[in-house]
């Protein structure tokens, strides 16, 4: 889908910055489905993955990662479910540098996967585990997926903490075994986005430019749509993450975000529904029981709600006082009342509802309102309006 630009209302600075500039496509990898799911106390069941998978692939979302099968039953079955649905995204599997992992997915006949081994010196001590001892699983692990006709993306644990010259002597193995695309991951969130653009850009040196790059970066630190973007510009052709950012701790790069900050303040091209995004975002909040702040930014309830009376004036014209337009991103636009509104607020609320008010009465409608909201210290509902108008 390509995005109307006509209804961004940003200005030139980004692009008096920026150019020149790449223009992508960026494809988009989806890991909600595994990654996400480890979202403290989330549960979700294969239907529930299943259903998910479908508003991904609705929403333009290229890859899929359906699940890790050895984690249960259920993660095995979402993933036989997923793969035969006849999506047009592509659907993946995960798996640890592990015989037995491997070996469940070439039972299931996933054509494509993930295969993931720690790196960094941390991980290696906590685990027991040598450098030399690490190499040989990840060549054996990519080589009996390859062998067998899986497409591997080397995922390297840790990436971000890691020695350089290890990291790049796992993911030469991997490559070296069969690997045809490789995965830079930020399992902390601890990279900066020039931390990200550095140790993407050797990768693409080093592995060259047939091998396609991927970030996978965390938010613990608050900069994942950041650093994911920073991934982008240094030669990342995919990025990876998760509806709404749920994940551990604080989350995954959330890929609605990254796509909206790609396709509007970079002209980068994801090919994402923008507009399916607040709907897949409220599917994915239902299935998995939590909600999101109001102020989130794409998906949050507030973007296009207005209380404040100085904003109300100007919100018959949109680009005074937003971004980019609520059509972009399928939402609505409104005025609510409370101890903040105004005149112009009331006018419009009043308008909105379809009551015949005069105007003579808005300025004592207003006090009330305002009276109101301080004493009970939220929004005035429309039923409570049309109470103190009667």
């Amino acid at each position: 889908m390509t995005l109307d630009r006509s209804q961004l209302w940003t200005g030139d600075l980004n692009r008096l910055a920026l150019d020149p500039q790449r223009h992508g496509p960026i494809g988009l990898y989806d890991t909600t489905l595994r990654d996400g799911e480890q979202t403290v106390g989330v549960v979700l069941g294969p239907e529930d993955k299943l259903e998910i998978a479908r508003a991904l692939d609705e929403a333009g979302i290229d890859r899929i990662e359906a699940g890790f099968p050895r984690v249960s039953d259920d993660d095995r079955r979402a993933v036989e479910l997923i793969a035969a649905a006849g999506l047009r995204a592509e659907v993946w599997g995960f798996s640890r540098a592990v015989q037995a992992d491997v070996e469940a997915l070439v039972e299931l006949g996933v054509a494509a996967s993930v295969i993931e081994s720690p790196i960094s010196e941390g991980k290696l001590a906590a685990l027991g585990v040598s450098r030399e001892t690490m190499l040989e699983r990840i060549r054996k692990a990519v080589s009996f997926a390859t062998s067998h006709g899986i497409t591997v993306a080397y995922f390297g644990v840790d990436s971000t903490r890691a020695d350089l010259d290890f990291y790049r002597q796992a993911y030469e193995t991997a490559v070296a075994a069969g690997a045809k695309e490789v995965v830079v991951v930020d399992t902390l969130g601890i990279a900066t986005p020039e931390a990200a653009a550095y140790l993407v850009g050797r990768t693409v040196d080093w592995l060259g430019a047939e091998i396609p790059v991927h970030w996978h970066g965390h938010n613990d630190f608050g900069l994942a749509t950041a650093a994911a973007v920073a991934a982008v510009q240094a030669g990342a052709s995919w990025v990876q993450g998760t509806v709404n950012g749920m994940g551990e701790r604080g989350g995954n790069a959330n890929l609605g975000e990254v796509a909206l900050a790609l396709e509007g303040l970079y002209g980068i091209t994801t090919g994402l529904r923008l507009d399916r995004v607040r709907a897949l975002s409220a599917l994915v909040q239902e299935r998995s029981g939590y909600a999101l702040e109001p102020w989130k930014p794409l998906t949050g309830e507030n973007l296009f709600t207005r209380e404040s009376g100085a904003v109300a004036a100007q919100f018959h014209d949109p680009p005074a006082i937003e971004p980019y337009s609520s059509e972009l991103v399928g939402a609505q636009r409104g005025i609510v009342l409370g101890k903040k509104s105004g005149l112009d607020s009331i006018r419009i609320k009043v308008a909105e509802l379809g009551l015949d008010v005069p105007e003579e009465r808005f300025p004592e409608l207003l006090a009330a309102v305002k009276r109101l909201g301080t004493e009970k210290r939220r929004l005035v509902t429309d039923a409570e309006l049309r109470t103190l108008i009667d």
